[in-house]
Protein backbone atom coordinates (compact mmCIF):
# COMPACT_ATOMS: atom_id res chain seq x y z
CA UNK A 1 0.00 0.00 0.00
CA UNK A 2 1.38 3.35 -1.06
CA UNK A 3 0.79 6.28 1.30
CA UNK A 4 0.48 9.95 0.37
CA UNK A 5 0.31 12.99 2.64
CA UNK A 6 -2.05 14.85 0.30
CA UNK A 7 -3.90 14.49 -2.98
CA UNK A 8 -1.30 16.86 -4.47
CA UNK A 9 1.47 14.35 -3.74
CA UNK A 10 -0.40 11.50 -5.46
CA UNK A 11 1.61 10.84 -8.62
CA UNK A 12 0.11 7.56 -9.85
CA UNK A 13 -1.34 7.93 -13.36
CA UNK A 14 -3.32 4.70 -13.57
CA UNK A 15 -7.13 4.94 -13.61
CA UNK A 16 -8.62 4.36 -10.18
CA UNK A 17 -11.67 3.38 -8.18
CA UNK A 18 -12.00 5.67 -5.16
CA UNK A 19 -13.87 5.69 -1.88
CA UNK A 20 -13.87 8.59 0.55
CA UNK A 21 -14.37 8.87 4.30
CA UNK A 22 -12.82 9.04 7.75
CA UNK A 23 -13.08 5.27 8.42
CA UNK A 24 -12.36 5.73 12.13
CA UNK A 25 -11.99 2.33 13.75
CA UNK A 26 -11.55 0.44 10.45
CA UNK A 27 -14.15 -1.91 11.92
CA UNK A 28 -16.07 -4.79 10.33
CA UNK A 29 -18.55 -2.42 8.66
CA UNK A 30 -15.76 -0.37 7.13
CA UNK A 31 -13.95 -3.50 6.00
CA UNK A 32 -16.98 -4.65 3.99
CA UNK A 33 -16.88 -1.37 2.03
CA UNK A 34 -13.09 -1.43 1.59
CA UNK A 35 -13.16 -5.06 0.46
CA UNK A 36 -15.74 -4.06 -2.14
CA UNK A 37 -13.35 -1.30 -3.27
CA UNK A 38 -10.44 -3.75 -3.61
CA UNK A 39 -12.59 -6.36 -5.42
CA UNK A 40 -13.89 -3.72 -7.86
CA UNK A 41 -10.34 -2.57 -8.59
CA UNK A 42 -9.27 -6.13 -9.40
CA UNK A 43 -12.36 -6.83 -11.52
CA UNK A 44 -12.13 -3.60 -13.56
CA UNK A 45 -8.31 -3.39 -13.75
CA UNK A 46 -8.23 -0.17 -11.71
CA UNK A 47 -6.11 0.96 -8.77
CA UNK A 48 -7.95 1.09 -5.41
CA UNK A 49 -7.68 4.47 -3.66
CA UNK A 50 -8.93 5.51 -0.23
CA UNK A 51 -9.12 9.26 0.24
CA UNK A 52 -9.33 10.08 3.93
CA UNK A 53 -8.65 13.20 5.96
CA UNK A 54 -6.68 14.42 8.97
CA UNK A 55 -7.49 16.21 11.19
CA UNK A 56 -11.04 14.93 11.48
CA UNK A 57 -13.31 17.46 9.71
CA UNK A 58 -15.24 18.11 12.92
CA UNK A 59 -12.07 19.29 14.63
CA UNK A 60 -11.65 21.96 11.95
CA UNK A 61 -15.21 22.97 11.11
CA UNK A 62 -16.78 22.71 14.56
CA UNK A 63 -13.65 23.35 16.63
CA UNK A 64 -14.68 20.15 18.41
CA UNK A 65 -11.59 19.66 20.54
CA UNK A 66 -13.43 17.03 22.59
CA UNK A 67 -13.92 14.59 19.73
CA UNK A 68 -12.38 11.21 20.55
CA UNK A 69 -11.30 8.81 17.80
CA UNK A 70 -11.10 5.03 17.96
CA UNK A 71 -7.76 5.00 16.10
CA UNK A 72 -4.69 7.17 16.02
CA UNK A 73 -3.36 7.89 12.55
CA UNK A 74 -0.62 5.25 12.82
CA UNK A 75 -3.10 2.64 14.10
CA UNK A 76 -5.43 3.39 11.19
CA UNK A 77 -2.59 3.03 8.67
CA UNK A 78 -1.60 -0.31 10.17
CA UNK A 79 -5.17 -1.62 9.93
CA UNK A 80 -5.66 -0.37 6.37
CA UNK A 81 -2.37 -1.98 5.34
CA UNK A 82 -3.95 -5.38 6.00
CA UNK A 83 -6.89 -4.86 3.62
CA UNK A 84 -4.99 -4.81 0.35
CA UNK A 85 -5.50 -1.21 -0.78
CA UNK A 86 -3.23 0.04 -3.53
CA UNK A 87 -3.15 3.66 -2.35
CA UNK A 88 -3.99 5.55 0.85
CA UNK A 89 -4.20 9.34 0.69
CA UNK A 90 -4.41 11.19 4.02
CA UNK A 91 -5.32 14.66 2.86
CA UNK A 92 -4.94 17.61 5.29
CA UNK A 93 -8.41 18.86 6.17
CA UNK A 94 -8.20 22.65 6.45
CA UNK A 95 -10.57 25.60 6.31
CA UNK A 96 -9.40 26.39 2.78
CA UNK A 97 -9.96 22.79 1.66
CA UNK A 98 -13.49 22.89 3.10
CA UNK A 99 -14.22 25.96 0.96
CA UNK A 100 -13.57 24.19 -2.34
CA UNK A 101 -16.72 24.21 -4.46
CA UNK A 102 -18.19 20.89 -5.50
CA UNK A 103 -16.94 21.27 -9.06
CA UNK A 104 -13.42 22.23 -7.89
CA UNK A 105 -13.30 19.21 -5.57
CA UNK A 106 -14.50 16.77 -8.23
CA UNK A 107 -12.56 18.20 -11.17
CA UNK A 108 -9.29 19.12 -9.48
CA UNK A 109 -8.95 16.28 -6.98
CA UNK A 110 -11.06 13.26 -7.93
CA UNK A 111 -10.59 13.55 -11.68
CA UNK A 112 -7.36 15.43 -12.40
CA UNK A 113 -5.30 14.13 -9.45
CA UNK A 114 -6.77 10.68 -8.70
CA UNK A 115 -7.88 9.81 -12.24
CA UNK A 116 -11.10 8.35 -10.82
CA UNK A 117 -13.07 6.15 -13.22
CA UNK A 118 -15.37 4.86 -10.51
CA UNK A 119 -16.37 6.24 -7.10
CA UNK A 120 -17.92 4.04 -4.42
CA UNK A 121 -19.77 6.26 -1.99
CA UNK A 122 -22.71 6.34 0.42
CA UNK A 123 -26.11 7.50 -0.78
CA UNK A 124 -26.01 10.24 1.90
CA UNK A 125 -22.53 11.53 1.01
CA UNK A 126 -22.26 15.31 0.84
CA UNK A 127 -19.32 17.35 -0.39
CA UNK A 128 -18.16 20.76 -1.57
CA UNK A 129 -18.42 24.13 0.16
CA UNK A 130 -21.03 24.01 2.95
CA UNK A 131 -21.59 20.36 1.97
CA UNK A 132 -24.13 21.57 -0.58
CA UNK A 133 -23.64 18.78 -3.17
CA UNK A 134 -24.90 15.21 -2.88
CA UNK A 135 -24.70 11.90 -4.71
CA UNK A 136 -27.13 13.08 -7.41
CA UNK A 137 -24.73 15.93 -8.19
CA UNK A 138 -21.82 13.49 -8.15
CA UNK A 139 -23.55 11.31 -10.76
CA UNK A 140 -24.07 14.39 -12.95
CA UNK A 141 -20.38 15.25 -12.61
CA UNK A 142 -19.65 11.65 -13.62
CA UNK A 143 -21.39 12.21 -16.95
CA UNK A 144 -19.24 15.29 -17.55
CA UNK A 145 -15.91 13.89 -16.41
CA UNK A 146 -16.29 10.24 -17.37
CA UNK A 147 -16.60 8.32 -14.12
CA UNK A 148 -19.22 5.96 -12.68
CA UNK A 149 -20.76 6.26 -9.20
CA UNK A 150 -21.67 3.16 -7.20
CA UNK A 151 -23.85 3.75 -4.13
CA UNK A 152 -23.13 2.02 -0.87
CA UNK A 153 -26.50 0.74 0.29
CA UNK A 154 -28.42 2.17 3.24
CA UNK A 155 -28.03 -1.19 5.02
CA UNK A 156 -24.25 -1.18 4.60
CA UNK A 157 -24.04 2.40 5.87
CA UNK A 158 -26.33 1.55 8.77
CA UNK A 159 -23.99 -1.31 9.68
CA UNK A 160 -21.07 1.15 9.71
CA UNK A 161 -22.91 3.74 11.81
CA UNK A 162 -24.26 1.17 14.26
CA UNK A 163 -20.83 -0.41 14.66
CA UNK A 164 -19.11 2.93 15.33
CA UNK A 165 -21.77 3.97 17.85
CA UNK A 166 -21.70 0.63 19.64
CA UNK A 167 -17.90 0.58 19.77
CA UNK A 168 -17.77 4.02 21.38
CA UNK A 169 -20.58 3.23 23.82
CA UNK A 170 -18.97 -0.08 24.77
CA UNK A 171 -15.56 1.51 25.39
CA UNK A 172 -17.15 4.27 27.46
CA UNK A 173 -18.62 1.67 29.84
CA UNK A 174 -15.58 -0.64 29.77
CA UNK A 175 -17.29 -3.38 27.72
CA UNK A 176 -14.19 -4.44 25.81
CA UNK A 177 -15.57 -7.69 24.44
CA UNK A 178 -18.49 -5.96 22.72
CA UNK A 179 -16.18 -3.30 21.28
CA UNK A 180 -13.80 -5.96 20.00
CA UNK A 181 -16.63 -7.92 18.39
CA UNK A 182 -17.57 -4.89 16.27
CA UNK A 183 -13.98 -3.91 15.56
CA UNK A 184 -12.99 -7.39 14.44
CA UNK A 185 -9.70 -7.00 16.35
CA UNK A 186 -8.66 -6.05 19.91
CA UNK A 187 -9.06 -2.36 20.77
CA UNK A 188 -5.60 -0.86 21.15
CA UNK A 189 -3.77 2.11 22.59
CA UNK A 190 -0.32 3.06 21.31
CA UNK A 191 2.43 5.27 22.61
CA UNK A 192 5.81 5.42 24.29
CA UNK A 193 6.76 4.02 27.70
CA UNK A 194 7.73 6.86 30.03
CA UNK A 195 8.79 7.11 33.65
CA UNK A 196 5.93 7.32 36.14
CA UNK A 197 5.96 7.67 39.92
CA UNK A 198 7.27 4.10 40.29
CA UNK A 199 4.71 3.37 43.00
CA UNK A 200 3.96 -0.03 41.48
CA UNK A 201 7.58 -1.05 41.90
CA UNK A 202 7.40 -0.37 45.64
CA UNK A 203 4.55 -2.88 46.04
CA UNK A 204 6.10 -5.53 43.76
CA UNK A 205 3.94 -4.68 40.73
CA UNK A 206 6.21 -2.63 38.42
CA UNK A 207 4.27 -1.03 35.58
CA UNK A 208 4.95 0.39 32.13
CA UNK A 209 3.47 3.89 31.99
CA UNK A 210 2.19 4.67 28.47
CA UNK A 211 2.28 8.17 27.02
CA UNK A 212 -0.21 8.25 24.15
CA UNK A 213 0.61 9.36 20.62
CA UNK A 214 -2.42 11.63 20.20
CA UNK A 215 -4.62 13.54 22.65
CA UNK A 216 -7.87 12.81 20.81
CA UNK A 217 -7.57 9.04 21.21
CA UNK A 218 -10.65 7.44 22.79
CA UNK A 219 -9.73 5.71 26.06
CA UNK A 220 -11.91 3.06 27.74
CA UNK A 221 -13.68 3.76 31.02
CA UNK A 222 -11.39 4.08 34.05
CA UNK A 223 -10.75 0.63 35.43
CA UNK A 224 -8.56 -2.46 35.29
CA UNK A 225 -8.29 -4.67 32.20
CA UNK A 226 -6.68 -7.86 30.94
CA UNK A 227 -4.43 -6.91 28.00
CA UNK A 228 -1.77 -8.23 25.68
CA UNK A 229 1.21 -6.71 23.88
CA UNK A 230 3.76 -7.93 21.36
CA UNK A 231 7.16 -7.47 23.02
CA UNK A 232 10.35 -8.85 21.48
CA UNK A 233 8.21 -10.79 18.99
CA UNK A 234 6.28 -12.55 21.75
CA UNK A 235 2.75 -12.01 23.06
CA UNK A 236 2.99 -10.91 26.69
CA UNK A 237 -0.17 -10.68 28.79
CA UNK A 238 -0.76 -8.12 31.49
CA UNK A 239 -3.08 -6.02 33.61
CA UNK A 240 -3.67 -2.41 32.60
CA UNK A 241 -4.98 0.25 34.95
CA UNK A 242 -6.69 3.22 33.31
CA UNK A 243 -7.39 6.12 35.67
CA UNK A 244 -5.94 8.60 38.13
CA UNK A 245 -4.61 6.27 40.87
CA UNK A 246 -6.79 7.87 43.57
CA UNK A 247 -5.41 5.63 46.35
CA UNK A 248 -2.02 7.34 46.05
CA UNK A 249 -3.42 10.82 45.42
CA UNK A 250 -3.10 10.85 41.65
CA UNK A 251 -4.86 13.53 39.62
CA UNK A 252 -3.82 13.00 35.98
CA UNK A 253 -5.13 10.06 33.99
CA UNK A 254 -2.53 7.38 33.34
CA UNK A 255 -2.41 4.06 31.47
CA UNK A 256 -0.16 1.69 33.38
CA UNK A 257 0.45 -1.97 32.62
CA UNK A 258 1.81 -4.68 34.88
CA UNK A 259 3.02 -7.50 32.64
CA UNK A 260 2.67 -11.09 33.82
CA UNK A 261 5.92 -13.07 33.72
CA UNK A 262 7.89 -10.21 32.22
CA UNK A 263 9.99 -7.58 33.97
CA UNK A 264 12.41 -5.92 31.57
CA UNK A 265 13.13 -2.24 31.03
CA UNK A 266 10.77 -0.77 28.39
CA UNK A 267 11.50 2.94 28.99
CA UNK A 268 11.42 5.09 25.84
CA UNK A 269 10.24 2.17 23.71
CA UNK A 270 7.09 2.23 21.56
CA UNK A 271 4.35 0.01 22.93
CA UNK A 272 0.91 -1.05 21.72
CA UNK A 273 -1.50 -2.42 24.32
CA UNK A 274 -4.43 -4.55 23.12
CA UNK A 275 -7.42 -4.82 25.46
CA UNK A 276 -8.98 -8.25 26.03
CA UNK A 277 -11.54 -7.88 28.86
CA UNK A 278 -12.58 -5.72 31.81
CA UNK A 279 -11.72 -6.85 35.35
CA UNK A 280 -13.19 -4.09 37.54
CA UNK A 281 -13.82 -0.35 37.74
CA UNK A 282 -11.26 1.96 39.33
CA UNK A 283 -11.53 2.03 43.12
CA UNK A 284 -10.10 4.11 45.96
CA UNK A 285 -8.60 1.90 48.67
CA UNK A 286 -7.96 2.80 52.30
CA UNK A 287 -4.26 1.99 52.07
CA UNK A 288 -1.50 1.04 49.69
CA UNK A 289 -1.56 -2.43 51.28
CA UNK A 290 -5.26 -2.79 50.36
CA UNK A 291 -4.37 -1.70 46.81
CA UNK A 292 -1.69 -4.41 46.68
CA UNK A 293 -4.22 -7.05 47.73
CA UNK A 294 -6.62 -5.85 45.01
CA UNK A 295 -3.90 -6.10 42.36
CA UNK A 296 -3.12 -9.64 43.51
CA UNK A 297 -6.79 -10.48 42.96
CA UNK A 298 -6.64 -8.79 39.54
CA UNK A 299 -3.66 -10.95 38.63
CA UNK A 300 -5.49 -14.10 39.75
CA UNK A 301 -8.51 -13.07 37.65
CA UNK A 302 -6.31 -12.41 34.62
CA UNK A 303 -4.45 -15.71 34.84
CA UNK A 304 -7.68 -17.66 35.33
CA UNK A 305 -9.39 -15.85 32.45
CA UNK A 306 -6.45 -16.36 30.10
CA UNK A 307 -6.26 -20.05 30.99
CA UNK A 308 -9.86 -20.51 29.84
CA UNK A 309 -8.97 -19.05 26.40
CA UNK A 310 -6.19 -21.52 25.67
Amino acid sequence: MNEYKSAASYTNKRPSVVTIGTFDGVHIGHKAILQKLVATAQKDNLDSVLLTFFPHPRMVLQKDANIKLINTLSEKKELLQQIGLDHLIIHPFTQSFSRLTAVEYVRDILVNKLNAKKIIIGYDHRFGRNRNADITDLKEFGKTYGFEVEEITAQELDDVAVSSTKIRKALNVGDIETANSYLGYPFMVSGTVVKGKAIGRTIDFPTANLQLEETHKLIPKDGVYVVQAAIQNKIIYGITSVGTNPTVGGKDKTIETYFLDFNEDLYDQPLKIEFITHIRDEETFNSVEALKVAIQKDEHFARTYLATRE
